[in-house]
């Protein structure tokens, strides 16, 4: 097989990025080592910047985002019992977000691919990228094989050996090695995924930052307490309420490192929102729990993403805590940007923008991780939290909810800049 750039990967990133480059006329082939029934039912965030949703839009797939999407025109931050809205559209000239699930996101980009779109082809586990450094990388390629038995996600890891989950073991069998040829390799599998594992020792320099603490997440099969996203920052530790759908709600709370799901039964976690949420008269709804996991929280940045004609995005590049909501977005930003350069070399021959795609993408992602880390450290209680440093978080927060450039500079990150 041969195309002109290879993707890895058929998450929002890869897909996006291919049906960009197939309307701009550049020949590309998406690999995923999953199946399409797993690609889209896999959970992930789903707060869409107004660049990110414009962008959707743009390429044919914003009709049920229209239709489905929650927009929402501001957001509350909580503390110390008080409830403040965050306006968007009047310190953004008119930007807003919109609430649309990552597994919707991806339906809709598969239904446009497998309609008019370039091949995409799942079930094709990628063993190996070579040659970046060349003119005509190599990438190959598995197809068949099974998950692994008890239906955990083999792939986000490397095995014992070093060697990607599911190339061996009982039951699995595997078609012949495959080989695409092409001029590009865009890696949009993941921290995980076969593109960073390609990258020659000391091609790159990795920044990272964990956490001292971990997201309790559930989804509650009730209509969620209020119309837009509540973020609170209580002594007690971080809270958030959001929503799926008018009829689901999707609540986080702050728990030490190492807890278990189990550590926490339903209504102790919803008598915890309670306490941490609470603000005037408002009142949080319960409902049964449907789903219930605990997440770790970290920062990661390679520099540069590209090595040769190996270019990443997405998490393959960069990680960021999910307390901004920004890495579905910063996905998108590494895609358009990447898609406008091969499209400007397609058409003019010229390398320009290729060669700048790294420090172009790595200026916003810089910004996102800085807006993350702030969040994240201005909402969550560290362990061993004192009297000063509560202090020091509540001065920052009544300065964020004042008349202030503070609050502007807040409600601008929030809703992002425009991806072109």
């Amino acid at each position: 097989m041969r195309t002109t750039v290879a993707i890895i990967g058929a998450g929002p990133a890869g897909l996006l990025l291919a049906r960009l480059l197939h309307r701009a006329g550049v020949d590309c082939v998406v690999l995923e080592a999953r199946d399409r029934a797993y690609v889209e039912r896999r959970q992930r965030a789903g707060m869409l910047e107004q660049g990110a949703a414009d962008v959707l839009r743009e390429c044919g797939a914003g009709d049920r985002l229209d239709r489905e999407g929650l927009v929402h025109r501001g957001f509350e931050l909580r503390f110390e019992g008080e409830a403040h809205r965050v306006d968007l559209p009047s310190m953004t000239g008119g930007r807003t977000v919109t609430l649309y699930p990552q597994t919707e996101v991806v339906k809709d980009l598969i239904a446009l691919q497998l309609a008019d779109g370039p091949p995409l082809l799942f079930g094709a586990r990628v063993v190996a990228v070579e040659k970046t450094d060349g003119e005509q990388p190599l990438v190959r390629f598995v197809t068949g094989g099974t998950d692994g038995p008890d239906g955990t996600d083999r792939m986000d890891g490397p095995d014992r050996t070093g060697r990607p989950y599911g190339l061996d073991g009982p039951g699995r069998t595997y078609g012949p090695e495959q080989t695409l040829e092409c001029e590009y390799v865009a890696g949009c599998d993941g921290s995980y995924g076969a593109s960073r594992r390609a990258l020659p020792p000391g091609a790159v320099r990795m920044h990272t930052r964990t956490y001292p603490y971990s997201w309790l997440g559930i989804l509650a099969d009730v209509a969620p307490s209020s119309d837009e996203l509540l973020l609170a920052g209580h002594e007690r530790g971080f809270a958030l309420h959001s929503m799926r759908t008018p009829a689901l709600s999707r609540l986080y709370i702050q728990v030490p490192n190492g807890t278990s799901p189990g550590d926490w039964p339903d209504d102790r976690i919803w008598d915890e929102l309670d306490v941490r949420l609470a603000a005037g008269n408002w009142r949080l709804q319960r409902g049964p729990v449907l789903t219930k996991s605990v997440s770790g929280l970290r920062s990661q940045v390679i520099e540069p993403m590209r090595h040769g004609r190996l270019l990443l995005a997405g998490d393959a590049a960069h990680i960021v805590p999910p307390s901004a909501a920004k890495g579905l977005n910063l996905a998108f930003g590494d895609v358009v940007t990447m898609a406008r350069a091969f499209t400007h070399w397609h058409r003019s021959g010229s390398v320009s923008l290729i060669d700048r795609y790294s420090d172009n993408c790595l200026r916003r992602v810089w910004q996102a991780q800085h807006f993350s880390h702030e969040m994240t450290t201005l909402l969550h209680t560290p362990p061993g939290a004192d009297a000063y440093d509560r202090a020091m978080q509540l001065t920052r927060l009544r300065r964020l909810t004042g008349p202030t450039a503070a609050a502007a500079e807040l409600a601008e990150n929030y809703a992002g800049a425009p991806l072109n």
